[in-house]
């Protein structure tokens, strides 16, 4: 898989999830350090608060040998000061090899993926999406029915807003379910 940027869950193909799929299957019960990132620098862009996605991309980054330089709020960098977001991202491409980016702006990541010379890893934007979230919901599925085709999904919540449904359905559609229910309350 070549490594590019991951905005949209349509970014990835099929393969590109069984791919993914099978690297969590090799990396899940290896203890220790690995190098598999060494010598790379992973920036950890959190405009908003995280804590599962931020704690687990710099585990994941530590854990394969990179590493993480970043920030967990906009207030602790300088656009609590006024600098845009362009510079921001122009800043942090000059200083790693891939960013992660969570903002509370629809469209933030696609907007930085055209700016930076990086890859460019949706964490979660706004109401918009957030692709990796979608990759540990099917790969979820995957290892508990071993397939994700011919099954009935239920998406439950407010579906107008929440970036992980909009991720996990776009997702879908690089499979073959058998039935997506769409549940949300009036």
């Amino acid at each position: 898989m070549k490594l590019r940027h991951i905005i949209s869950s349509l970014d990835l193909k099929r393969e590109d999830y069984f791919s993914i799929f099978e690297y969590a299957d090799k990396f899940a019960n290896v203890k220790g350090k690995l190098t598999h990132l060494e010598g790379k620098v992973l920036a950890l862009a959190f405009f908003e608060p995280s804590t599962r996605t931020a704690q687990s991309f710099q585990t994941a980054g530590i854990k394969l040998g990179a590493n993480v330089i970043g920030f967990s709020s906009e207030e602790s960098t300088s656009v609590a000061k006024g600098e845009n977001l362009a510079d921001t991202v122009r800043m942090l491409n000059n200083y790693s090899d891939c960013i992660i980016m969570r903002h509370k702006f629809d469209g933030a990541s696609l907007f930085a993926s055209d700016i930076s010379e990086v890859p460019i890893i949706n964490a979660g934007d706004g109401k918009h999406e957030h692709p990796t979230q979608a990759i540990i919901d099917l790969y979820t599925v995957y290892k508990v029915f071993n397939t994700i085709d011919n099954l009935n999904f239920g998406l439950l919540g407010d579906l107008k807003y929440a970036r992980t449904v909009n991720s996990l359905l776009r997702a879908l559609t690089r499979f073959k379910p058998k039935r997506v229910f769409l549940i949300s309350p009036p």
